[in-house]
């Protein structure tokens, strides 16, 4: 009897064992997110920073964040470099108090980051809150081969020559409105806690909106969800001049989308908003035929397609945004026949049933007397980008019950 006891037990014991090998690992109760975040690009000539800045030059960058955290980390981006940048010394710090913090390496305060690659920084422990700013101080002795950047940030940019990434004050700096080398800034959540990322065009990146003011839509959008209680980091992707089809001063949409949203830490949903550029860019630059625009119309719905089927394959939920007016636009000149596909596209945007949600920012922007055109109060002046104003529309048009729900398979 105990030795038939002893073989069942032994045999239970086996069985459990096994299935302790191979039972899935539990889920970490926190993991990374993106807080902040922008598209990289390489800078146009007029946008380069020059040579002398980099040389011995220390770079301050201020990033409003989205997400608190205890723990944080930044990305350093040498995405478009044909050569390792070396990133000499760095130090991070809460933007106007306090002392800088260095930011170091698997332990190291230099790094050289390949070509084409983008490293993180060791995890910072400090206390961030929702909202906070955070000045990333970065030294170089030599420049880039060449330069990684995101010309639109609509935020103050310190130069100064030294290495200052230790000094809090930056008295003597020269200034510029551009972000160079970062990618993201990632806090450490609970898993619940996911990130949205808005990918387009200078709407989303905030076109016409004042330096550190922090009004580009997706902003206005993060203030809107913290004061729903709604914990979602929000990444602002976009590129002006962004095309979802072709270059333009940024890789086309489509291209970048593994990058500025799928390779992004956690981030469980999207919002695309592209097309402005595509229809107006045809119209002003080829003959613009007719069976031309019924292509584009077709291309610009398979991209769509494409898009949802890669983000839901990652577990993301995405949001399609209606093309906004541009009728009196003196850059793209629309004719009555652009005006037509931009309808004939957005029907579809609504309809198709491609999307996991739709935000009508056509419908929130329009003027409902003349609807081809933005509405005089929401319009920035140039008849293609919003004012504040219709940012703010914006912001305010994204449903939120579309944030709330999760989609897809898992990451």
């Amino acid at each position: 009897m105990r030795s038939s006891q002893h073989a069942l037990r032994s045999s239970l014991g086996a069985v459990l064992a096994a299935f302790m090998m191979h039972a899935p690992a539990a889920e970490p109760a926190s993991h990374w997110v993106a807080s902040w975040g922008a598209a990289q690009q390489i800078p146009e000539p007029a946008n380069e920073l020059a040579a002398e800045y980099w040389r011995d030059g220390s770079i301050r960058q201020v990033l409003h964040l989205t997400l608190g955290g205890k723990q944080f980390r930044v990305r350093i981006s040498n995405a478009y470099g044909t050569a390792p940048l070396m990133l000499d010394a760095a130090s991070v710090m809460v933007a106007s108090a306090g002392a800088p913090r260095a930011l170091t390496f698997d332990g190291r305060s230099s790094v050289m980051i390949p070509a084409g690659a983008e490293y993180y920084s060791d995890a910072v422990n400090m206390t961030l809150k929702p909202a906070a700013d955070v000045a990333v101080s970065l030294y170089f002795k030599e420049a880039p081969a060449r330069q990684t950047g995101h010309p639109g940030a609509r935020a103050t940019t310190f130069l100064a020559k030294g290495n200052r990434v230790n000094d809090a004050a930056w008295d003597d700096a020269a200034k510029v409105t551009r972000w160079y080398a970062l990618s993201d800034v990632e806090v450490l959540a609970p898993r619940k806690v996911g990130a949205l990322v808005a990918i387009g065009d200078s709407i989303t990146d905030g076109y016409g909106v004042p330096a550190d003011t922090n009004t580009r839509w997706p902003d206005v959008l993060a203030a809107r969800l913290r004061d729903n209680g709604l914990a979602l980091g929000v990444v602002n992707a976009g590129i002006g001049g962004g095309r979802m089809l072709r270059d333009g001063l940024g890789p086309n949409l489509v291209a970048r989308f593994e990058r500025d949203v799928l390779s992004r830490a956690g981030v469980t949903h999207a919002l695309v908003l592209a097309g402005v550029n595509d229809l107006g860019g045809q119209h002003r630059n080829t003959p613009d035929t007719q069976a031309d625009r019924q292509q584009l119309l077709a291309d610009l719905k398979l991209a769509h397609r494409q898009l949802a089927e890669r983000a839901r394959a990652h577990g993301i939920c995405l949001i399609g945004a209606t093309v906004t007016p541009y009728v009196g636009s003196d850059y793209y000149h629309p004719e009555p026949e652009n005006e037509a596909d931009r309808q004939q596209l957005n029907q579809w945007i609504r309809t198709s049933g491609v999307f996991d949600a739709v935000a009508d920012f056509d419908a929130a922007l329009r003027d409902p007397a003349r609807p081809d055109r933005i509405k005089p109060v929401y319009d920035s002046g140039d008849h293609l980008h919003p004012s504040l104003a219709g940012y703010r529309a914006l912001a305010e048009t994204v449903p939120l019950a579309a944030l709330r729900k999760q989609c897809g398979a898992a990451k």
